[in-house]
């Protein structure tokens, strides 16, 4: 397809890669004249009504996100029978790639890393979309660092359905939750499961299970307790391990019930690696495949065959087994209840035989609210939080409850426990200030209660009064009252430097001083050097003068026509309150010997460049009449006469507007 033009706008360049759905393509945009990739659908797939419509979801889904973590959606589009998104194109690799590149990273980078992608989960699951195939294939690395999530090819809007679709289960077999592995509902909780997968691969190096078939990875997923990152990697912060642990866990309810919950816990760690954030339950290329759902039958053709050599064995041991154990259990329950009668203790044979379904309320205070929901969840309890700021209890840490220790409830639709739980301190994020102007960034700090601070710094790339960064930074999280400081940009810093001494300099020693000063060549004259010496005898701005780097110096060099001499005359402003700061100069002259009207200088000047000095060609034998114009307006006019005789000039005055004085340079 390679050189096809799509929607008469994206011509197709290259492949770039490739997915279980589509193939993407490096693309121009002819009209805005920029590179895009182009994601294209499958040919075997647009007579399947199932992944056409899967595809047209990423689209819906993936254009209303807007994250700097997720890669743009430009348009959408088909032609004929194929099928496309456009969208952002990043020069980069994939994470997995830069994975097998450098192996097991530094767990700081890792974490950085994680918090990149958590951000852009965050955002999606704000806008009610699950991704539902996270790992490293489908999250690219640009080569300034930046991380962007992509391929939301088998995302869904948490509004919609989220069952995963009979028989077949959509994801990535190494990095996917167990209740996608069971065909399962999936939510929030599935992508931040296979986000701690992946931050368990940036941490050892490795994935926590393999198998030789999707379907044994699957089981594995379900049944099998992975290895902790830190019996793999030592140097892992028992903080870092703990965090893994979590997000990893079977149980849903025992994992980040939020990207923003577990993006904390990353921001966290990076200040105190040795946190334990929960009292963890342990509990080659990943291309995105088809795989059945894994049910009963499944399971069972994985475990030992051996079992059915044995069947029988194991029937007659069972049932001795579980004769013993009747035996054994009716001697207690004999012995307890005569022992229960002796003694008179009647309310407690009650509580004994007390209905099952009856669930006895604890004291669940100072414990983490998510533990006891986990926890209640086995009783058929729900576990409901009225969240509350507190700077002095840790968050979700649980504050009281509403049910008293010791009271009995029914388990059921309608059993539920309130918790008052901690929020933590009340705390405000630092948001992205970059690129805006100060004073509005000001304003939006004091808004959320900061107090912004100013601190200005010299910038090469930022304009001058715009933001560059805040301390703290991005996405920080801070009480109200913090100080947070903004630098904003000065713009370049000005340099300045001395005109070095050029009189008496060829034009090429002049241009290695001018250089090394960091000054430029500007003018040279005369322009016509047919009769010049490479001589300099004058130069503008002076030797000794202070200016900016980058400003060009004039030179002037030495006139040896013996049919003319050059003589300087310095122009003063008798008025300088009557002028601008820009002053049009334009001077003419009229030589004798060729009676004709010359334009010898026609430019802007700044005021500070008066006194101004200017050269006068006369010919030998001759004068030349000038007129100085300043502003369009005639301000001094006068005679140079040059007597060959003697070599000496004559100045003759024809108007006194201005003071002027005559020199001659041979």
């Amino acid at each position: 397809m390679v050189g096809q033009i799509l929607g008469n706008r994206y011509e197709l360049i290259e492949k770039i890669g490739g997915g279980g759905m589509a193939l993407v393509y490096k693309a121009k945009c002819r009209l805005l004249n920029r590179f895009v990739a182009v994601k294209i659908l499958r040919q075997e797939f647009i007579n399947d009504e199932e992944f056409l419509k899967r595809f047209k979801i990423e689209a819906q889904a993936a254009a209303s996100l807007s994250h700097p973590n997720i890669v743009s959606i430009y348009d959408v589009g088909h032609e004929d029978d194929i099928h496309y998104i456009v969208m952002e194109y990043v020069n980069g690799q994939t994470l997995k790639e830069y994975i097998d590149e450098n192996g097991a990273l530094y767990w700081k980078d890792a974490v950085n890393i994680a918090i990149q992608i958590s951000q852009a989960i965050e955002h999606a699951h704000k806008n009610h979309i699950v991704h539902r195939d996270i790992k490293p294939h489908n999250i690219l690395f640009t080569k300034d660092g930046m991380l962007k999530v992509t391929d939301f090819g088998i995302a869904r809007a948490v509004s919609s359905s989220t069952i995963t679709m009979a028989g077949n289960t959509i994801g990535s077999v190494h990095y996917f939750s167990p209740e996608q592995a069971r065909g399962g509902f999936t939510d929030e909780k599935s992508d931040l499961y296979s986000l701690g997968i992946v931050l368990y691969e940036l941490l050892t190096g490795k994935l926590p299970f393999d198998g030789e078939s999707p379907v044994a990875v699957a089981i594995k997923h379900i049944q099998d307790e992975p290895k902790e990152p830190i019996s793999i990697k030592e140097d892992i912060p028992l903080g870092v391990n703990s965090i893994v642990m979590r997000a990893i866990q079977k149980d849903q309810t025992l994992r980040y019930q939020s990207a923003s919950e577990f993006l904390q816990d990353l921001y966290k760690v990076l200040k105190e690696p040795d946190t334990q954030f929960v009292k963890a339950r342990t509990t080659e290329d990943s291309p995105t495949v088809r795989i059945p759902s894994i049910g009963k039958k499944e399971l069972a053709l994985e475990r030992d065959t051996s079992i059915k050599a044995g069947d029988e064995v194991v029937k007659k041991k069972t049932d001795r087994k579980t004769t013993i154990l009747a035996v054994v259990t009716s001697i207690l329950v004999i012995l307890v209840l005569g022992g229960l009668a002796v003694k008179g203790l009647g309310p407690v044979v009650y509580s004994m035989f007390s209905k099952p379904e009856d669930f006895v309320v604890e004291d669940y205070r100072n414990q983490n609210f998510y533990e006891v929901k986990g926890k209640l969840s086995q009783y058929d309890v729900r576990a409901v939080d009225m969240r509350k700021n507190h700077d002095d209890i840790p968050k979700d840490v649980i504050i009281s409850q509403d049910k008293a220790v010791g009271e009995k409830i029914k388990p059921g639709e309608f059993a539920q426990i309130e918790f008052e739980v901690s929020d933590g301190p009340l705390l405000v994020k630092i948001p992205d200030l970059r690129r805006n102007e100060y004073r509005q960034a000001q304003t939006e700090l004091t808004q959320l209660g900061l107090k912004p601070n100013i601190i200005e710094e010299y910038n090469e790339i930022v304009t001058k009064g715009v933001v560059i960064r805040t301390e703290p930074d991005i996405n920080e999280q801070v009480k109200p009252g913090t100080v947070v400081n903004i630098y904003i940009s000065l713009g370049p810093e000005i340099k300045y430097s001395l005109v070095p001494n050029l009189l008496g300099k060829s034009k090429s020693e002049a241009l290695n001083l001018l250089v090394g000063a960091k000054l430029t060549m500007g003018k040279i004259s005369p322009e016509d050097m047919t009769y010049a010496r490479d001589k300099i005898i004058r130069q503008e701005p002076k030797a000794g003068t202070e200016v900016e780097e980058g400003t060009p110096v004039n030179i002037f060099l030495e006139d040896y026509n013996p049919d003319q001499k050059l003589v300087t005359r310095t122009i003063e402003l008798d008025n300088p309150d009557n002028f601008g700061e820009n002053i049009k100069l334009l001077v003419n002259i009229t030589r004798s010997d060729t009676n004709n009207v010359e334009t010898l200088y026609s430019e802007v000047r700044k005021k500070s460049d008066f006194p101004l000095t200017i050269s006068i060609p006369v010919p030998n034998g001759g004068s030349t009449f000038v007129r100085v114009y300043l502003d369009n307006k005639s301000y001094t006019e006068f005679t140079e006469e040059f007597n060959k005789r003697n070599n000496t000039e004559i100045t003759e005055e024809t108007n006194e507007s201005s003071s002027t004085e005559s020199n001659e340079e041979v």
